[in-house]
């Protein structure tokens, strides 16, 4: 069994949670993959969960970032299509990304049976009380249709990700999708599109971030092969080990000093020819949405 949430460590929700699983099924052993996602953050949770899921054991998943917990949206368990693993939590988008990595969906179902819940007080803790109860029960060999009504799983709530833009010259808009704990910024470019754009590990890129304002900031920056290629305050793009470009400083917060966080909209772009421009250049811009 493998679990994430928003619930964080200081109240006693995770460890509930945990005691209700355990108590149905006493040999299960959980992997806790973060409790810190950014509450009500279904995207961040959503990331986390497809950037974690190829290297979770085979079996249960439990995903639990809920803000609509209460209403009418559903809690669901899916089998997966080519995995041994079934992934289970609401029908929010948080799901989506996962399942699509490990294949589809071959069978949805909405947790609808009482048998497999608790007697709720109220309903404002299904993660308690529906999800985690479903999840065990599954691992503890409960089949999935037991649950509740299968769903087609083209009715199942999709998830927002983000699209970096390519104007054709060079030039690739973006954003953060995540900021990591050494505050270094994963964007939604893949290495492969900067390779496109003339581009290789060594070159000179131009990064332009621009903050919550419309203000943009541009800095000259290096594509680089780890961290402990960069040069003293020098800013680097890397590829990660999840395979996407993101940005980095050695040894310090590329998002604290760039004042980055998910969702700030970054460009890419190779050096231009001419006079290289100055470290830091503020650009007046007016207000812009990042595309989802």
């Amino acid at each position: 069994m493998s679990f994430l949430s928003d619930y964080g460590r200081a109240d006693e929700f995770v460890g509930v949670c945990h005691a209700v699983m355990l108590d149905i099924a006493p040999d299960l052993r959980i992997v806790d993959i973060t409790h810190e996602i950014p509450p009500f953050d279904v995207r961040a949770g959503a990331l986390a969960l497809t950037r974690a899921i190829q290297y979770l054991p085979e079996g249960v998943v439990l995903a639990v970032v809920d803000p609509g917990v209460g209403t009418d949206r559903r809690c669901i368990a899916v089998e997966v299509a080519d995995a041994n693993a079934a992934i289970v939590g609401p029908d929010n988008g948080l799901l989506a990304p996962a399942v699509a990595m490990l294949g589809g969906p071959r069978r949805v179902v909405e947790i609808s049976a009482v048998e497999y819940q608790l007697h709720s007080p109220g309903p404002t803790f299904a993660g308690r009380d529906v999800m985690a109860p479903a999840a065990a029960h599954l691992a503890a060999g409960v089949p999935i249709d037991a649950l509740g009504p299968e769903i087609d799983p083209v009715l199942l709530t999709p998830a927002l990700v983000p699209l970096p833009d390519e104007d054709g010259e060079g030039r690739i808009r973006g954003e953060v999708l995540w900021v990591d704990h050494y505050g270094n910024c994963q964007l939604n470019i893949a290495p492969e599109q900067l390779e496109a754009a003339g581009a290789r590990v060594g070159s000179a890129l131009e990064v332009t971030v621009t903050d919550a304002a419309g203000v943009a900031n541009a800095r000259r920056a290096r594509w680089v092969r780890t961290f402990a290629d960069a040069k003293p305050s020098e800013l680097v793009v890397f590829v990660d080990s999840y395979g996407m470009c993101a940005l980095a400083l050695d040894r310090r917060s590329a998002a604290a000093e760039l004042g980055m966080r998910a969702s700030t909209v970054v460009a890419v772009a190779t050096e231009r020819s001419g006079p290289a421009p100055p470290e830091s250049v503020p650009i007046g811009l007016g207000r812009r949405e990042a595309r989802a």
